[in-house]
């Protein structure tokens, strides 16, 4: 219908059919911006909500990360896989139980056995490892009480024996060394002649070198505090007060620092090292409290030739510039993890290798935390990456070479690849593209080590050697200074790199203390916690 027309047929004024159309008109398009704005505030609400569910998704999936990763922390495991203290503590407990339950179903099959109608239970007998061939034996004969034979009386002949063996072991056995010196005189011109004291590492002092040794084994290497010694020499009625202890603890150190310091010298000489930090707590005696100092790691490669080397650098913080003047004019190759603490060192002519396995743990705590398909896709793939690694780790730097460029490297660009592709698809802020963004911002340092056989895949090896110690500082709490912090890194580093080479560091020890205050200083090297095969290398190498 025409409004318009209608109001002029009826004989309107002719203002009115323009006044009527208009208001319509202006309803029309009020009605018109009203559903519009409807329209618009609704979209914005629903924009609103889907970020702010995107947000509380986002929020609760970082939590939930944080859970999981806290409760492992407290409750769990401390990395991907059980500790290897962790096992040997379940495996204790396991031959604990069955040992115990074979000798209750023992005596019952014994008491069973004097039951003639009862069956008779075979025992099984587990096999056991010979005793180590170096021990000495302690021979126990036992022989019959007579020798001639109990059913009728004709002597017995010998036609062979029956040898078993047991170990046993004495606990630390104290005794004292009496140095005798004979005094000789000259009647003629009247002279007076003896040998001279042997030199000790301590002079006049009244520890041996085996006790010198024992003292700081207990305190490196068994973390043992000096009272828990002065007990165990208390129970032989020996006084040891942890007061002289500390003091030999002191003067051993300075002794030892030339050799530690050696270490360090030949450490620089190798192009690949591995470097990690650890927190420990050193006494604030102003405040009352501790405050926190760092034990910074060095560590040779394994995959190149030459003797472990492991050295430990103890500073009163976390600050780069500690590395930078470790590493000095030192140029290589450096495994490490993210810490922006090395970051200058790579601006400054060192090669930086990631640390693959920091990769893996990011996607391990996503996957643990809740199961994510993502996350497990690059668990598999990383998995295959250390499997190739494992086929050529007897292999010599040649041959891994080749079975990196062969194998490895199409796999890291695959991986690469599905990362990126993968990340399109993955919301920011959350768990998964964290990690994503945690391997492609490192990629290039991850996938470096695949360019040469000499190159490791992650910084396990240090991370290993720390490990023993950060055990420790649950029983020493504490250094009780700078000084005793760096005192104790020397020891460490030499106690730690002749477990490296297959040394008994107690034995080494002893023995170094022995011949120390005779050793010229050209001679340091044969003094070094280095296997002889080892020793030969680093003679042949200069």
């Amino acid at each position: 219908m025409d409004l318009r027309a209608e109001l002029t047929r009826l004989n309107a004024a002719p203002e009115l059919p323009e006044w009527v159309v208009g208001t319509v008109q202006k309803l029309i398009d009020q009605a018109q911006t009203d559903a519009a704005n409807t329209l618009r505030l609704r979209d914005e609400q629903i924009t609103r909500r889907d970020t702010e569910l995107h947000s509380a998704q986002t929020k609760i999936q970082a939590l939930t990360l944080e859970l999981a990763h806290l409760r492992r922390m407290r409750f769990g495991a401390s990395s991907e896989a059980l500790s290897a203290e962790t096992r040997d503590l379940f495996q204790e407990t396991l031959a604990s139980d069955v040992a115990a339950a074979e000798i209750e179903l023992a005596k019952q099959a014994d008491a069973a056995a004097s039951d003639p109608q009862a069956p008779r239970l075979p025992r099984a007998r587990a096999g056991r490892q010979p005793l180590p061939d170096h021990l000495p034996r302690i021979e126990h004969r036992h022989e019959p009480d007579s020798c001639t034979c109990g059913q009728c009386g004709k002597d017995l002949v010998l036609i062979g024996e029956d040898i078993s063996e047991q170990l046993d072991v004495e606990p630390a056995r104290f005794f004292v060394h009496r140095h005798i010196r004979p005094q000789y005189a000259c009647r003629a011109c009247e002279t007076v002649m003896a040998a001279p004291i042997p030199p000790a590492v301590i002079d006049g002092g009244m520890a041996a070198a085996g006790l010198l040794a024992w003292v700081v084994i207990g305190k490196y290497l068994d973390h043992l505090p000096l009272y828990r010694l002065e007990q165990i020499a208390a129970r032989d009625r020996v006084m040891l007060s942890r007061s002289t202890m500390a003091e030999w603890v002191g003067r051993i150190g300075v002794s030892l620092q030339p050799l530690a310091e050696r270490l360090a010298e030949l450490l620089l000489e190798r192009s690949v090292l591995h470097a990690d930090e650890t927190p420990v707590a050193q006494l604030d005696p102003g405040n009352g409290k501790t405050k926190r100092a760092y034990l910074w790691a060095y560590r040779s490669n394994v995959l190149e030739t030459g003797p472990p080397i492991v050295v430990f650098d103890y500073q009163t913080s976390r600050s780069g510039a500690h590395a930078r003047n470790f590493l000095s004019e030192w140029r290589g190759h450096l495994m490490v993890d993210d810490f922006g603490g090395y970051k200058a060192l790579f601006t400054q002519g060192v090669t930086e290798l990631g640390c693959l396995a920091h990769a893996r743990r990011k996607f391990f705590d996503l996957n643990a935390a809740q199961a994510n398909p993502i996350a497990q896709e690059a668990l598999a793939r990383i998995a295959a990456l250390y499997a190739i690694e494992a086929q050529g780790r007897d292999m010599t730097v040649e041959q891994r070479t080749a079975l990196r460029q062969e194998q490895v490297q199409p796999q890291l660009q695959a991986l690469h690849d599905w990362l990126l592709k993968t990340r399109v698809n993955v919301a920011n802020g959350g768990g998964t593209a964290k990690a994503i963004d945690y391997s492609l911002k490192r990629w290039v340092a991850f996938s470096r080590y695949a360019t040469d056989g000499r190159l490791p895949i992650d910084n396990n090896p240090v991370e290993n050697t720390i490990r023993p110690i950060a055990i420790g500082k649950k029983n020493w709490l504490f250094a009780g200074s700078e000084r005793a912090g760096k005192r104790a890194a020397a020891i460490q580093s030499l106690l730690a790199t002749a477990k490296l080479n297959g040394l008994d560091p107690a034995a080494w020890l002893r023995d170094t203390l022995e011949k120390l205050p005779t050793c010229r200083n050209s001679e340091i090297d044969s003094l070094l916690p280095l296997s002889t095969e080892a020793l030969q290398q680093t003679t042949a190498s200069e």
